[in-house]
């Protein structure tokens, strides 16, 4: 029996965002919006994507956050606010044939979509497209083939035999590694699907029979 692909594609994500050494810098936004796209079918890189977003309420980086992921000053004051940036990823995914229906996110770990993107998006009240709303959590499938245990990307990446490529904590080398690791456990036969979602919010409640609003009003009148 043939087994039916649930994606067609897969958008590797891995977001950098404004931090501090030992302390927690509130509200954190993200600086680096890097995506790699993946064939399911095949297991091919099709394309990447990656745009610096300017910082509203940190506007300054710190030193701590530039020394870990490489992001200097200028690229950031050069950047695009969240918005223009999810639209940009938006018409790169649509600029390379990529179904919005038949895609899935991948991450490592749950920090960029349910934290990170959600809360941005949240205070700042931007609308985002909702295949952000589900995700694949690398790190499952990657503990169903290699065991549990306490590991980063890079380790994990080495664990599955392959060699760490670019930067540690640039966004689009971590999504670049991440991609190549998910492609690694797709040749070992590992189940990729959705590991983690956001609550949906309750569909709206049905408008009540005119007959009934009108004795309802009535009974208000009285």
């Amino acid at each position: 029996m043939l087994r039916v692909r649930e994606f067609d594609h897969f958008v590797v994500i891995d977001f950098e965002a404004t931090c501090e050494k030992d302390s927690r810098i509130y509200p954190q936004e993200i600086i680096e919006f890097p995506a790699v796209l993946v064939d399911a079918a095949t297991g091919a890189l099709l394309s990447s994507f990656r745009t610096y977003v300017k910082p509203r309420h940190h506007p300054q980086l710190t030193s701590f956050c530039s020394e870990l992921t490489g992001i200097q000053q200028q690229q950031v004051d050069g950047g695009v606010d969240l918005a223009t940036a999810l639209g940009m990823h938006d018409s790169w995914l649509a600029s390379a044939g990529a179904d919005k229906n038949r895609l899935a996110v991948v991450t490592w770990g749950d920090w960029d979509c349910k934290t990170m993107l959600e809360s941005e998006c949240s205070f700042k009240c931007i609308s985002k497209p909702r295949y952000f709303d589900q995700w694949v959590n690398l790190r499952i499938p990657f503990e169903a083939v290699f065991g549990a245990g306490q590991r980063n990307l890079q380790e994990a990446v080495r664990e599955a035999g392959m060699q760490w490529d670019g930067r540690l904590h640039c966004g689009l080398d971590d999504a670049c590694n991440t991609a190549r690791l998910l492609v690694e456990l797709m040749r070992r036969g590992a189940s990729i699907s959705i590991t983690g979602s956001l609550p949906q919010p309750p569909p709206p409640l049905p408008a009540p029979e005119p007959e009934l609003q009108f004795q309802a009003q009535l009974a208000y009148q009285r």
